[in-house]
């Protein structure tokens, strides 16, 4: 599935925001965890190979280990995100509306 542009805007917002592209800090690791639980708490989805690509194809990030960190957390916040039992609803047996 190809990356809406919410989610090529996000990523371009990684970007932008991580200085050293070569060795991501802490916070830039932060950063990426809170902009793709952003894109998924917001509706958007993403696959995480057109994730890979993008990084890979974008032209500043040269170094494959950081693009491979990045990948490998956008998976860890996609599976968590789908995992956390606050994103299933339950429902009644009753219409809360009290019609029958």
């Amino acid at each position: 599935m190809p990356l809406s542009n919410n989610v090529i805007l996000k990523l371009n917002e990684i970007t932008s925001q991580v200085s050293d592209k070569k060795n991501l800090s802490e916070e830039d690791e932060y950063l990426i965890k809170d902009t793709f639980n952003k894109i998924l708490e917001n509706g958007g989805s993403y696959d995480v190979d057109e994730i890979e690509s993008w990084f890979e194809n974008e032209g500043s990030w040269h170094n494959k280990l950081a693009i491979i960190r990045i990948t490998n957390i956008s998976h860890y916040v996609q599976t968590r995100f789908w995992q956390n039992p606050k994103k299933l609803r339950l429902i009644s047996d009753h219409d809360d509306s009290g019609c029958s």
